[in-house]
């Protein structure tokens, strides 16, 4: 789900840059509203950055949140599935070549909901090589598709940033 390269890069960046891999914070207030009011007990912040998420969480109960994040030695292996699972500000850093995999692992581990949000203009960091640190600057008609042919959307909110966010359940079994 990620080339050696890429993992080494992102480890250099989450160990020299303090402030890369901090954006979840910005979502925790809604976050911790959707534990609340669905009684989540179990979280997977899916490419967890500094695990920020989790101490900016205000819950009326007891929450545990697993950190999971390829970049980050210790956080590296692979997650097993949670009742909730976030995605936040990881997905556009994603090699486009690694992406349906990664999508795929998303489906996986989501139980029960997932929020995810997805920056679909250039980052503001660089990587070392001179790429923009978002791989992937495509719109909303170019994510969604994607992410309907893994989950059901329950809903979509645009962002005050270029931007949207998504909360999604497991796809709903068909009947043939």
């Amino acid at each position: 789900m990620i080339s050696d390269a890429y993992k080494a890069e992102q480890q250099r960046m989450h160990r020299e840059l303090p402030n890369y891999g901090v954006a979840s914070v910005e979502f925790a207030p809604q976050v911790s509203k959707l534990i609340n009011n669905l009684g989540i007990r179990k979280v997977l912040d899916y490419g967890a950055g500094k695990g920020r998420l989790g101490q900016s969480l205000e819950v009326g109960h007891p929450v545990t949140v697993t950190l999971y994040d390829p970049g980050i030695p210790g956080l590296d292996e692979p997650p097993a599935p949670h009742e909730m699972v976030c995605c936040i500000d990881v997905l556009e850093h994603i090699e486009p070549e690694h992406l349906d995999a990664v999508l795929n692992d998303l489906q996986r581990v989501v139980m029960r909901i997932g929020f995810f949000t997805i920056h679909t203009g250039p980052a503001m960091k660089i990587l070392s090589d001179g790429r923009n640190a978002h791989l992937i600057q495509e719109g909303p008609e170019w994510w969604l598709p994607k992410l309907m042919a893994r989950f059901e959307l329950y809903a979509y909110t645009r962002t005050s940033q270029q931007g949207f966010q998504v909360i999604v359940c497991p796809l709903l079994p068909t009947s043939d």
